[in-house]
């Protein structure tokens, strides 16, 4: 195993941009409901750059690029409900999984280690995703950008599953893409380890000081 697993008794991912690729379907509601409020549509490339906070900040951002300006209160609230409308009618059909992740899983839990899943997508569509990439098994714990009253790159959500598990946060490891993964990992005290192919606006997720990068999640087997 990867020498960042020493000493480890817990293993939290994040899901967008670490463990699947899921920027298409996010794009095709985006855009679904751009175009239903009469909007341009955003686009992929665009899309893969505004992931990470989030659906409602996702929608705040495509409504800023659209409309040239920070949309109102009421104009965001409509948005957000028509993008998760769009969103849960279709959730997966695009979405893939990153090479080795499906590997690394399975070998971690042949190890004996609990696994979780921290994200700040919205609950509800968690289980949806995992049961259709055949995932579902794999996490003895899952937390939405909804579970709680903060998420990432607020700690709490780490805090909390370190709590559950009753373990100290120094024996648990975030693996995530992003700054927002390594920022939630590092004030709650836990090991972090930085995937470099996902969505992190745009920048070097090395820039935010992880503990350790692997190219493919294979890696750490």
């Amino acid at each position: 195993m990867h020498p960042i697993l020493d000493g480890i008794d817990l293993v939290a991912f994040d899901l967008d941009g670490t463990l699947i690729d899921s920027v298409p379907d996010l794009a095709a509601a985006v855009d679904a409901t751009l175009s239903e409020l009469g909007l341009p549509e955003a686009g992929e490339k665009k899309v893969s750059l505004w992931v990470g906070n989030g659906a409602l900040k996702l929608v705040e951002r495509a409504l800023a690029d659209a409309l040239g300006e920070t949309p109102s209160s009421e104009r965001l609230a409509l948005g957000h409900q028509r993008f998760l409308y769009h969103y849960g009618r279709d959730v997966g059909s695009r979405t893939r999984l990153y090479p080795g992740v499906v590997e690394a899983l399975d070998a971690l839990r042949a190890r004996g280690l609990p696994l979780a899943l921290v994200t700040n997508k919205p609950f509800a569509f968690i289980a949806p995703l995992l049961e259709g990439l055949g995932l579902a098994e794999h996490f003895a714990l899952c937390l939405g950008g909804d579970s709680l009253p903060e998420k990432k790159p607020h700690p709490a959500p780490l805090l909390h599953l370190a709590s559950h598990f009753d373990l100290a946060p120094s024996r648990c490891l975030m693996v995530g893409d992003s700054r927002h993964d390594i920022a939630a990992g590092r004030a709650a005290g836990f090991r972090t380890l930085a995937v470099p192919y996902g969505y992190n606006h745009g920048e070097p997720v090395q820039a935010s000081g992880p503990d350790g990068m692997v190219e493919s999640l294979a890696e750490l087997v």
